[in-house]
């Protein structure tokens, strides 16, 4: 079952980040500017975002094999029409808005959900392991579609990962045993464990907690702040001077950074704590984020090697810390419901940095106001394990 999860999640969030390699051909190519393709990534967030409680909520009443065979199939209609597009609204509708959606019905809100049926003990373990799928992808299609993209163009690679999409739908549609995954672990119980609501939660009265909403502002803002960095950052590493080969792979190895630390993130913060784990990884972002303002003055290939691990093993960590507070607090029938809408918090706030990001861009002309904006986000995202008294106090 979590094999499944991460499988998925790897194709999803892998292939739905490869846009980042596409910015360049498609500048070129078109002369479109960068606040115009950014904003293609901040659609695709977008609907990340605003679909994720419809799929918590189909989840929650349809179970995964609708979910996910939808999603891929998504994906891949998607991606074989994007070979084929030559106008920017049709990026827009078709990259941003279908991949989005995909992207969601494929990601952690089903995943979160369905894990959640089958541990408590190592609930966070199991949950860390699976958001690593989105770095793990990202190592691996990142550099293969700008290898793709160098040799054969950006369109034919989009019909290349589009027909890897292909090959998938059948296999979940028909050899994955969803029945058996969704009806959970026989000693796994399915209810509320905080307060005693023997009823469970629902969205009203979850809404209605401050950790819920502290949770949303976690999400929210680190997404800002990453996203307001993340979807340039292979283009920027060009522009300061690296190839793109260079610039591909650094990307893809913050992929393994982030999987290696999201992998762990169970251990440490049950080990260290939950407070104590999201502060110091956002500490290294803080820090990564400062190396980059550095680049723009300083190119060094010695700044980049010392950014891609301190940058990379921060990169993941929050999202699944999120996802274990929110599915142990909110355990019931309508876990996946209530994640879902928190989850949107995260895909809105990577849509508002990716658009500023670029703005930004184009505004002045580089990349040190984003990084300033960022660097500003990431302290807000930081504040709510500190003032929230259910979220200083959470084990």
């Amino acid at each position: 079952m979590l094999a499944a999860c991460f499988a998925l999640n790897m194709f999803g969030r892998g292939l739905g980040d490869t846009y980042v390699v596409f910015v360049l051909p498609l500048e070129r190519d078109y002369g479109w500017t960068r606040s115009q393709l950014t904003s293609v990534y901040s659609i695709y967030l977008l609907m990340h975002g605003f679909t994720s409680p419809l799929v918590g909520m189909i989840f929650d009443r349809l179970g995964p094999r609708w979910v996910y065979t939808t999603g891929l199939a998504c994906m891949c209609g998607a991606f074989f029409l994007a070979a084929g597009l030559s106008n920017l609204w049709q990026f827009y509708l078709f990259v941003g808005g279908m991949v989005g959606i995909g992207v969601s019905l494929t990601g952690m809100v089903p995943g979160s959900a369905l894990i959640a049926r089958w541990y408590r003990e190592r609930l966070s373990t199991a949950i860390g392991i699976a958001f690593s799928a989105a770095g793990v992808g990202t190592i691996i299609f990142v550099p293969l579609t700008q290898h793709l993209v160098g040799e054969y163009g950006w369109r034919l690679a989009y019909r290349v990962l589009g027909g890897a999409l292909l090959a998938m739908v059948p296999i979940v549609a028909f050899l994955v045993p969803w029945k058996r995954f969704y009806a959970g672990h026989p000693e796994r119980v399915q209810s509320a464990r905080v307060g005693g609501r023997a009823e469970g939660w629902t969205l009203r009265t979850a809404t209605r907690t401050p950790l819920y909403w502290g949770l949303c502002q976690v999400f929210f803002f680190t997404a800002s702040a990453m996203f307001t960095v993340i979807v340039q950052l292979v283009a920027f590493f060009v522009d300061v001077g690296f190839s793109p080969i260079t610039a591909a792979s650094a990307f893809g190895a913050l992929g393994l950074m982030s999987a290696l630390s999201v992998m762990g993130s169970g251990f440490t913060s049950d080990r260290f704590g939950y407070r104590q784990t999201i502060t110091a990884t956002f500490i290294g972002t803080a820090t990564g984020m400062a190396l980059l303002l550095v680049l723009t003055y300083l190119p060094s290939r010695l700044l980049l090697v010392l950014f891609v691990p301190i940058f990379g093993l921060c990169m993941g960590v929050r999202g699944p810390i999120v996802s274990s507070i929110s599915t142990r607090y909110f355990a019931g029938p309508n876990v996946a419901t209530i994640y879902g809408t928190i989850y949107a918090s995260n895909a809105i706030g990577a849509a508002f940095g990716s658009l500023i990001g670029g703005l930004l861009h184009d505004l002045t002309g580089g990349y040190r106001a984003g990084l300033a904006v960022a660097l500003v986000c990431v302290l807000i995202a930081s504040t709510p394990f500190w003032t929230v008294p259910a979220l200083k106090n959470f084990r």
